[in-house]
C-alpha cells in the first residue's frame, strides 16, 4: 500500500483533527523570517489533513477572525516555550522525554538532541498511523531515538509506556500541550496524578492550561467541530499550589508575559487584572 492510500484509510477527525490545525499553524510560522521556531514538517502534515496553502480561509465576522489569530498566536509562543523548556531539561541531564498526546509534533526530527535521548510519544493509533505515513513520504530522520506508543491516554497509558521502555527510576521531562483543556477535570488531575507516580526526583514537566475564562470567551459560540467548542476545562485558580499538592514546585506564566520576551508583545492592554497564566514550567521535588 502506498503512502497516498493510507492517508486515504486514516484522515482526521475527532479531538485529534486539531493537531492538523495546530501543525499548519506551525507552518506559517516557520515561513516568517523572524519565526520563533522552524518546523519543516509542519506543512506536510497540514497538507495530508486537507490544509494546504491554497485552503480557504475559515468564514466568519471579525469577532471570530480575532478569536482564530488569538488561537493561532498562542499556538506559537507555547511552542516556543516548550522548545525552551525542553532544551534547559536537555541540558540539566535529561535524556527521556515523553509526549502525551503527541499530535504532529515533530520535536524528535526538528531539534538537535544530545545523544542517548530517548523521546517517547503517546497517542492514540489513528494519529500515529496518519504521522507515520507523513514521515515516510518525507523521509524523515528523527534526531534522537523515537518510540511511538499507541494507547488512549484514559486507559493504562503508564503499563504501555513502561512495556515500551520508559524506566520511572531516572528523571523525565513531559510535555502536555494543547491537551489539558479537551479532558474533564477528573482525567486532568488522574493524568497529573500518573505523570507524578512516574517521575523520578528531578523530572520536568511542561503543561499548557485553558486560562480562567477562556471557555466562556472562545469557546462558548465557537463552530460545531472546532477546537474551541471541544473545550472543557480552565486552569485551576492556583496552579501552583496545585501542582505542589503532586510534589511539583511550578512556575506559571502568562501568554503576554512570554510573548513580549519573545520579541511579540501583544498590542492591546489587558482589559482587567491579569491572572496566573496558562504556560507552566515544574520540576519533580
Amino acid at each position: 500500500m502506498t503512502d497516498e492510500q493510507e492517508q486515504e484509510r486514516v484522515q482526521p477527525s475527532g479531538v485529534w483533527a486539531t493537531a492538523v490545525g495546530v501543525a499548519r499553524v506551525r507552518a506559517l510560522e516557520t515561513e516568517r523570517e523572524n519565526a520563533l521556531f522552524r518546523d519543516p514538517l509542519a506543512q506536510a502534515f497540514a497538507a495530508a489533513g486537507g490544509l494546504g496553502p491554497s485552503s480557504p480561509t475559515p468564514s466568519g465576522d471579525e469577532a471570530a477572525r480575532r478569536r482564530r489569530l488569538g488561537v493561532m498566536f498562542s499556538i506559537v509562543i507555547r511552542t516556543k516555550f516548550l522548545d525552551d523548556l525542553l532544551w534547559q531539561a536537555s541540558a540539566s541531564g535529561i535524556r527521556q522525554v515523553v509526549l502525551l498526546g503527541a499530535g504532529m509534533d515533530s520535536r524528535a526530527f526538528r531539534m538537535d538532541w544530545p545523544a542517548g535521548t530517548r523521546l517517547f510519544e503517546v497517542d492514540t493509533a489513528e494519529p500515529l498511523d496518519f504521522k507515520a505515513a507523513v514521515l515516510r513520504q518525507e523521509r524523515a530522520v528523527a534526531r534522537c531515538e523515537r518510540i511511538t506508543v499507541p494507547v488512549d491516554l484514559r486507559e493504562d497509558w503508564p503499563g504501555a509506556l513502561a512495556a515500551a521502555g520508559h524506566d520511572p527510576a531516572v528523571p523525565t521531562v513531559w510535555i502536555a500541550e494543547g491537551l489539558l483543556i479537551y479532558l474533564p477535570e477528573d482525567a486532568v488531575e488522574l493524568l497529573l496524578a500518573r505523570i507524578s507516580a512516574q517521575s523520578a526526583a528531578g523530572s520536568r514537566m511542561g503543561l499548557t492550561l485553558g486560562s480562567r475564562g477562556v471557555i466562556e470567551r472562545f469557546g462558548a459560540d465557537a463552530a460545531p467541530g472546532s477546537a474551541a467548542s471541544m473545550w472543557v476545562s480552565e486552569m485551576p485558580d492556583d496552579p501552583v499550589g496545585w501542582l505542589a499538592g503532586y510534589g511539583w514546585a511550578a512556575d506559571s506564566h502568562t501568554l503576554r508575559e512570554r510573548a513580549a520576551a519573545y520579541g511579540r508583545p501583544i498590542g492591546t492592554p489587558p482589559r482587567r487584572e491579569e491572572r496566573p497564566g496558562g504556560l507552566i514550567s515544574a520540576v519533580r521535588r
